[in-house]
């Protein structure tokens, strides 16, 4: 147990000894130091991962800026036959393909990786080597899907690839494939980072920091890792459906097969519009980091803030009809989505007020950082305002799919989420790299690319309300848009040439510039404690932190951790050790440690990569043997990367603080971390679910006569034989904690089968009635909960195996089973799931009478 302490009177440190600290900074620096040479691949350091993330997103936006000024050169004059209609086509859907799903999310996710353990004075993020298979799944996803331009075989259908044309192999080829593959193995790393912030936001702040004192920015962040965790899978649910109607020919989206077009859009909107705010609400977190700092003094209206940021992350989630105004919706849906659309504009606007009120009160210091986040107020505020104008139904029916929309997206995005970045850039451009930048190059940069966004956007609301329509490859000179568009190609260019002499100002080589100053901003945050030069072990000793602005408020701090006063001051084990505290109050709980250097993250990321760029040419053996790769090496990692028990069940964490070395069930990151997973596991089933009663209200015949049902009694009896093997899951871990090994192994493997029949048992009750997926949307969508729950056992049964191994190897014991009390955890989930999919596929179709 955790030895209760009041953090408010502890003891006095120990005396400094020059030897002793000398001795403690040798050994932390053993353990925290990156792999030399090339071998540096293997670093799971957030330190390393977060630059690696921020370069690569940067270079796909450098890659989208460049179709976008090829799609500015083709629309500036008319009749322009620069480019075909096809490559313009492959132009402007990896043009928002690579601006949405490989910078706008993944630059969040770069920045916080990077920055939020500093900012919570902890050591790392929990799962370092999660978000090294993060990254590369990033990487590797991203390439694939950029680089089939080179080949001719890019997605042409828009960022968005509307079906029914989608859907419909003639018409998009293998582009669509990609793209739907692609981009679902990419939103594998948006899930894991995810994953990664949420517990690192809740488990892994420093002792004493309160939930009301977290810094903005760890709001922002737990707030935009939730919203991920509750967008994306509706995406993944619905490219499922998609490949899974090009592939094998399942009846989801053809009207003449009993599908729905509109159900694509619903579940692409479901994620495409709380997408906004995500990438939205991140860059606004760098303003309201940044300017206290500027300020001088405490955020005015810290917790309005922070409602107001919640209060955005609910409403978006009610907003995606707001894209679907002109789909033939009843006027109760339109009127209904246009209110919430307005609605949100709210606590939007409670965040912009409460930072005028910051610099109202105070003298705000002018600097390069301010000077892109003033821009960016300006722009957004601008942006919001033609957002309220489209939320308006008689306005959308006559702005829809016209340039007036494009302004209006980039005005809200480049306004809202790009100038915030930049400000972040320079102002945590001394933190990272401990020099400085050129500020007068900066300044000139901010001023290209401030006018030459107004100058390239501004017209585009112009050519919408004349009647200038989306996506189109060119244009007659008797439209009267050549001037507007050539204005608006001039402007992209000017940008472009801003962000160049900023990207050139970044990259710039430094090496023998002097250091800059130790908080160099006079910040009140714990990122800038850090030492310079750099040491990479993050934060000296992990302090007590009990203010909001510890650096202003708890004076003599910063001394303190440097002498190694604090908590963790040494690695006696050689080991990476965390302090996990607990949600509410950070009461510290127990100690963590952390794998270090691998290579089986990228192994691991490199075969389920594998997996998804194979299946998009139908390789199936291949992948399959891929397939067994990711499974082998991603075992490897967790055999000997988790779970370890540690030499002695406590360790003296200093000022008296003694906390145990081994944590189990709900005080344990991993119990949270598969929590955190499932629950946006269950997310994508929702997604399935939703399919499923959008058939019901679209289809006169959903579900059909009972005849064409799946036969009840091998629901039933399928159903039975899952809760079954959830009980044994149950009985096992019990079993463990009363030390009868032999029966929780048992039990385990034998669980398997038992699973194994159930699922047989549904497939056969769709089998015997003549359910077929490729006849009508009922049938596939009965065949695709099926599979649903088949793709989730395989991995049970796997992780069974697994775990029952690890009893054999007395790694899981009755002392120490944290991997069976995880795996209890996933199997509650799958016995859910299998619980409402018995009730759509035999209790609903009875409760309406089909019988």
């Amino acid at each position: 147990m955790t030895q209760e302490i009041d953090l408010s009177k502890l003891p006095p440190p120990a005396p400094y000894d020059e030897a002793r600290d000398k001795a403690q900074r040798s050994r932390l620096a053993k353990a925290w130091q990156g792999p030399p040479g090339w071998k540096i691949v293997s670093a799971v350091n957030n330190s390393f991962i977060g630059k690696w993330y921020l370069l690569t997103s940067f270079a796909f936006f450098v890659f989208a800026g460049i179709l976008a000024l090829m799609i500015r050169v083709q629309l500036a004059a008319p009749n322009n036959d620069l480019f075909g209609q096809q490559l313009y086509n492959q132009l402007f859907t990896l043009h928002g393909t690579a601006m949405m799903f490989l910078f706008a999310v993944p630059i969040f996710e770069a920045v916080a990786i990077l920055v939020l353990p500093e900012i919570l004075g902890a050591r790392d993020l929990p799962f370092p080597r999660l978000s090294a298979f993060g990254y590369w799944c990033f990487l590797i996803g991203g390439v694939f899907v950029c680089g089939s331009i080179l080949f001719g075989v890019a997605p042409d259908g828009g960022w968005f690839m509307y079906t029914p044309l989608s859907s419909n192999e003639e018409y998009s080829g293998l582009g669509a494939d990609i793209w739907l593959l692609g981009l679902s193995f990419i939103e594998v790393s948006s899930i894991a980072a995810a994953v990664e912030l949420i517990v690192g936001v809740l488990k892994c702040r420093p002792p004493g920091m309160r939930l009301n004192l977290m810094p903005l920015y760890c709001w922002y962040v737990l707030v935009v890792a939730g919203m991920i965790l509750f967008a994306f899978p509706p995406l993944i649910a619905g490219d499922l459906l998609l490949e899974m109607e090009r592939a094998f020919g399942w009846a989801f989206f053809d009207v003449d097969r009993g599908g729905d077009p509109l159900l694509w859009q619903h579940l692409f909107w479901i994620f495409g519009h709380p997408e906004v705010y995500i990438i939205f609400l991140p860059s606004i977190a760098l303003i309201a980091t940044m300017l206290p700092t500027f300020a001088g003094r405490p955020m005015v209206g810290h917790s309005w803030i922070v409602l107001s940021a919640i209060g955005v992350a609910f409403l978006s989630f009610g907003l995606w009809v707001h894209h679907m105004f002109t789909t033939g919706l009843p006027e109760i849906s339109l009127g209904f989505f246009s209110a919430a659309s307005e609605a949100v504009a709210v606590p939007t606007g409670i965040q912009i007020f409460c930072f005028i009120a910051t610099m109202l009160v105070s003298k705000v210091r002018p600097s390069v950082p301010m000077l892109f986040a003033g821009g960016a107020l300006a722009i957004f505020v601008f942006g919001g305002l033609t957002g309220v104008m489209v939320a308006l139904v008689p306005f959308d029916w006559q702005a829809h799919d016209s340039y007036f929309v494009v302004a209006h997206l980039h005005y809200t995005l480049i306004g809202g989420m790009l100038f915030p970045l930049m400000a972040g850039v320079c102002y945590w451009y001394p933190f990272v790299t401990q020099k400085a930048m050129n500020a007068r190059a900066s300044r000139w940069a901010f001023w290209l690319m401030f006018g030459g966004f107004n100058l390239a956007f501004l017209p585009m609301h112009w050519t919408g309300i004349m009647g200038m329509p989306r996506r189109v490859w060119t244009y007659d000179l008797t439209d009267g848009w050549a001037v507007l568009n050539m204005v608006s190609t001039v402007g992209a260019f000017v940008f472009a040439t801003g962000f160049a002499v900023l990207a050139i100002n970044v990259l710039w080589p430094r090496g023998k510039a002097p250091f800059v100053a130790r908080n160099l901003w006079n910040a009140g945050t714990m990122e800038w404690a850090a030492e310079v030069p750099g040491k990479p072990w993050g934060v000296r000793s992990i302090p007590y932190i009990h203010t909001r602005y510890p650096l202003w408020e708890q004076p003599g701090l910063v001394d303190g951790i440097d002498r190694g006063e604090w908590f963790l001051p040494d690695a006696a084990e050689g080991k990476r050790e965390l302090i996990v505290t607990d949600i509410l109050d950070a009461r510290p709980l127990h100690v963590q440690r952390v794998g270090g250097p691998t290579f089986l993250t990228l192994g691991s990321a490199f075969c389920l990569g594998a997996v998804f760029i194979l299946a998009t040419y139908h390789l199936w053996a291949l992948a399959l043997a891929f397939g067994a790769g990711f499974v082998g090496f991603t075992l490897w990692w967790l055999w000997t990367g988790t779970s370890e028990i540690p030499e002695r069940p406590h360790k003296d964490a200093g000022r008296g603080l003694t906390l145990p070395t081994y944590a189990q069930g709900n005080r344990s990151p991993g119990w949270w971390a598969v929590f955190i997973t499932m629950t946006g596991d269950m997310t994508a089933f929702m997604g399935l679910v939703f399919s499923y009663f959008f058939y019901w209200t679209a289809l006169p015949d959903f579900p059909p006569a009972a005849s064409q049902l799946p036969a009840f009694g091998g629901l039933l009896a399928g159903l039975a034989a899952l809760i079954a093997a959830w009980l044994m899951t149950v009985a096992a871990r019990s079993l463990l904690g009363q030390g009868a090994r032999r029966a929780a192994m048992a039990l385990l493997v034998g669980s398997v089968p038992v699973a194994a029949a159930g699922l047989g048992g549904w497939a056969w009750a769709a089998w015997a009635v003549g359910l077929d997926p490729t006849s009508h949307s009922f049938d596939a969508m009965v065949w695709m909960l099926i599979l649903w729950m088949g793709l989730h056992l395989i991995p049970n049964a796997i992780m069974q195996i697994y775990v029952a191994a690890r009893i054999w190897a007395d790694i899981c014991n009755p002392e120490y089973r944290a991997d069976l009390m995880n795996l209890t955890l996933f199997g509650h989930f799958l016995a859910l799931t299998a619980i409402v999919i018995f009730a759509l596929l035999a209790v609903f179709p009875l409760m309406m009478g089909a019988a």
